[in-house]
């Protein structure tokens, strides 16, 4: 028999949820009015101070200057380096997939699909178009280039496509569909990284250990020292076609319409099953690109090669408020934090190589927060007797 529980705890019990009811119902999160964009901009600026300070207060107990540091990190490690040119051109392959993932992300999130695969529809992209690398290592490398973008994009976009039918004809939970592919997909390219086979032609043949094969990388135009790769000018050009997509087209009005009311869209005899499914087909295939870009820009793949553009992304969008010039802009800023942190870290060989992570998530933590105080307040709700009284006390002034 189970021992049942003396009447004095179940007593205690009792008053301490009765007390969390209460609390509940005497505090309420209301959204704030629409703030100023400078005041948006002063709420985040102090959860960037505040980060650093902390970020600045461990350094210290380092013995490491913070001033030093953080201006390493800042100029991402141009100040004083032999080949600056090569720094930027490692700024830009960390900016271009984080720039097409947010982008992507943006367009099923405009639309209230909550689209949290990308890491997964990432590696499918740059899984698939190492296919064409490997295999075909021959082609002109602009044909290359090209033809890894079609099937990335391709496979990419069924699988989204996909997610996006379960959803229109059996209202399965698109967000847990598309996390699962996260997973489902790394351990698709987990098991070909550490399958050694005939067949398994991902791996060199002349290495003992699982080694994924190399291949050709992308194209480039040479401006003097600087290698300018194709996918960044692609990149740009993707975020503009976006920008009007949305702006001033009869598609992108309609991805607007059904974010804010999908009973709207259907009264309005907008067919919102196929808009769902086109656009959720853009969206993942937008994010196979960036894996193609990736891989062609590497000339590997691996399972770490997404470098967590798919959830950085969904912060990236969301703090923009799905704007794309915000987009564009946080993804750059972001960027710097990423690779600053690495390039600062480098240079100080007692921090350990996780710290640059730990200060990313502290600053990237703190801004989400200060969002959240910027746009939501906490209300304190009066009760039925306060209301009485306060109601009473009126009455009183007036009669007095």
């Amino acid at each position: 028999m189970s021992q049942q529980e003396p009447l004095e705890v179940k007593g205690l019990r009792k008053q301490i949820n009765r007390g969390k009811n209460s609390l509940a119902k005497q505090f309420h999160l209301v959204r704030k009015s629409r703030m100023k964009l400078w005041q948006n901009a002063l709420y985040i600026l102090i959860g960037v101070v505040v980060a650093l300070a902390i970020g600045a207060a461990i350094l210290t107990s380092l013995d490491i200057s913070a001033i030093d540091y953080y201006s390493d990190m800042f100029t991402i490690g141009l100040v004083g380096n032999a080949y600056p040119e090569r720094a930027i051109e490692n700024f830009l392959v960390s900016y271009v997939p984080l720039l097409i993932t947010s982008l992507a992300l943006a367009l099923s999130f405009k639309m209230r699909f909550w689209n949290i695969g990308g890491e997964g529809q990432f590696l499918i992209g740059a899984l698939t178009s190492a296919v064409i690398a490997i295999k075909f290592p021959g082609l002109n490398p602009y044909l290359m280039l090209l033809l890894m973008s079609v099937v990335a994009m391709l496979c990419s976009g069924v699988t989204g496509l996909a997610i996006a039918r379960l959803k229109t004809k059996y209202n399965t939970n698109e967000t847990l569909a598309t996390l699962m592919i996260n997973y489902i997909a790394l351990y698709v390219v987990t098991f070909f990284g550490e399958t050694k086979a005939d067949w398994n032609f991902f791996l060199r043949t002349d290495s003992e250990r699982p080694k994924f094969t190399s291949f050709t990388k992308m194209p480039f135009v040479e401006i003097g020292d600087f290698h300018l790769q194709i996918s960044v000018l692609v990149t740009l050009l993707i975020a503009t076609g976006i920008w009007f997509y949305l702006r001033y087209t009869k598609q992108g009005y309609e991805i607007s319409v059904i974010g804010d009311s999908r009973r709207t869209a259907t009264y309005a005899g907008m067919n919102v099953k196929r808009i769902t499914l086109r656009t959720m087909f853009t969206s993942a295939a937008l994010i196979g690109l960036a894996g193609a870009f990736t891989a062609s820009s590497s000339g590997c793949i691996s399972t770490n090669i997404t470098n967590n553009v798919g959830w950085t992304g969904i912060i990236v969008a969301w703090l923009s408020k799905l704007s794309i010039p915000g987009i564009v802009l946080s993804s750059f800023l972001i960027t710097i934090l990423q690779f600053g942190c690495r390039s600062a870290s480098s240079l100080y060989p007692s921090i350990d190589s996780h710290f640059a992570d730990l200060l990313q998530g502290l600053i990237l933590f703190a801004v989400l927060a200060a969002d959240f105080f910027a746009n939501y307040k906490v209300v304190r709700i009066m009760s039925a007797g306060e209301k009485q009284e306060e109601q009473h006390e009126d009455k009183k002034e007036v009669e007095s």
